[in-house]
């Protein structure tokens, strides 16, 4: 720890003697609220900055910023790409698999964490910029990007340096919450709650609609309540009701205790709204990235109200685009490999989202990664996606996606149950071939 805070006070010393700043970072919950965090420190610190919204940090974009001559704050991405930044005058604040360590680079893996549970790249900036200017509200952006890169997914609560912020945060910006793990406590009706959650996976409960309405009006619990409208008797009520429907169908432990588990609230937040719910709004921010508005996003997380109306206009769409996706893979069917399964979207989802869909597609069969391709201008977008047991066995779809995509000529990389990468068009054949093996041997 000593060494990670050393790293981020010499960071900021670099920064605060600047007089202007780009931000370039990622487009994803994370990475907004990760620039959202170090523009708002350089705003307050009186230092001229402007932010750039990126879904992939390559040579031509590394080129375009190196013509502007101004020092650059990477936040979410850049550790990747270290080699490309040669000619930059930089920092970066990262939780990426880094190429090598550098010194103007704060990244977990550089001192012996895991990137992809114990501190997001918003958790990063926040090191950094709260060393430039203090705030407990940033800190509480900071816990909504780690949950929106699902670092509490794994043990159902954040660990390492996202929890030891998050403890000192507590009754300062956030409240941690012993609850139900489902998403849409704050907004959703109990059914759709239900209905909606995929983590763990309920038979009987999960996509199904009349199944939830009738487990819900067995306990004589209107359906059409929010969970935040429950009394403490009824949320314990319903959630052991849960555990025993679970338990009569046979799962296993492991996934039950998914259930139940810690939730971070933002308390100077209203309650009733996606903002109040560290989970909810990192979905929301997800959803304003995800169709090329992350400037939304960005205005969402500085109180813009205007922005806020927005955003939640865009999640309305984004729901939609992912029920109509899911129906897309029923269509075209997943098809499997010897280590994996995948599917080709072509054009028909969008790139941005196609990630989300494989995601939601693995619960079919979780026993193996799956693997997502969507066109776009640029080429082929792949998306893998994976669940913690097969980690636990070996798997590193980050490491794993960054070889054979470079194999074919493209460049990816990620964490260890999600990861991503772009490939050359035409090349899904030999990519899958070269995946295939890869993941065979991680699994061993």
């Amino acid at each position: 720890m000593g060494g990670l805070i050393s790293k981020a006070t010499e960071l900021a010393e670099l920064i605060k003697r600047q007089n202007d700043v780009i931000v370039v970072t990622h487009i994803d919950a994370d990475g907004i609220t990760a620039g959202s965090i170090a523009l708002r420190a350089l705003k307050k610190a009186g230092i001229e900055a402007e932010i750039r919204f990126l879904k992939q940090l390559d040579k031509k974009e590394v080129e375009k910023i190196a013509d502007e001559g101004k020092f650059v704050w990477f936040t979410d991405l850049g550790s990747g790409q270290l080699s490309l930044l040669k000619e930059l005058n930089f920092v970066i604040t990262d939780h990426h698999i880094p190429e090598f360590s550098h010194e103007r680079q704060l990244n977990p893996h550089d001192f012996g964490l895991d990137g992809s549970i114990e501190m997001s790249g918003a958790m990063a900036t926040f090191l950094v910029a709260s060393r430039i200017f203090p705030s407990a509200r940033l800190g509480a952006l900071a816990i909504v990007g780690s949950v929106g890169d699902l670092q509490d997914s794994k043990f159902g609560r954040l660990v390492g340096l996202n929890r030891k912020i998050a403890e000192r945060l507590a009754g300062k910006s956030i409240e941690i919450r012993k609850d139900i793990r489902f998403f849409g406590k704050q907004t959703r009706p109990l059914t759709k709650m239900l209905e909606y959650n995929t983590d763990p996976v309920i038979p009987g409960i999960t996509g199904n609609e009349a199944g939830c309405l009738k487990f819900l009006s067995d306990l004589g619990i209107d359906p059409w309540l929010s969970w935040i409208d429950l009394s403490p008797g009824e949320r314990k009520k319903m959630v052991s009701a849960l555990v025993r429907h679970c338990m009569s169908l046979g799962m296993r432990y492991d996934e039950i205790k998914r259930i139940a588990g810690e939730c971070y609230l933002l308390i100077h937040e209203e309650e009733g709204t996606e903002k109040r719910d560290a989970m909810e709004y990192s979905t929301l921010l997800n959803a304003t990235a995800r169709y090329d508005e992350a400037e939304v996003g960005l205005g969402v997380c500085f109180g813009d109200e205007k922005a806020f109306s927005r955003a939640r206009t865009l999640l309305q769409n984004h729901r939609r685009n992912l029920s109509e996706g899911l129906k897309l893979v029923e269509e075209i069917g997943i098809k499997e490999r010897k280590n994996i399964q995948f599917f080709h979207a072509g054009r028909d989802i969008r790139d941005t989202i196609v990630g989300i869909v494989a995601g939601m597609s693995l619960i079919k069969n979780p026993e193996k990664p799956i693997v997502a391709f969507a066109e776009n201008e640029e080429g082929i977008k792949v998306s893998a996606r994976a669940n913690y047991r097969l980690v636990e066995r070996g798997l590193n779809l980050g490491k794993a996606i960054k070889i054979a995509a470079e194999k074919v000529g493209g460049s990816g990389g990620g964490h260890s149950v999600a990861a991503g990468a772009l490939i050359p068009q035409g090349m899904e054949e030999k990519f899958l071939e070269v995946f295939d093996e890869l993941v065979g041997e991680q699994l061993k």
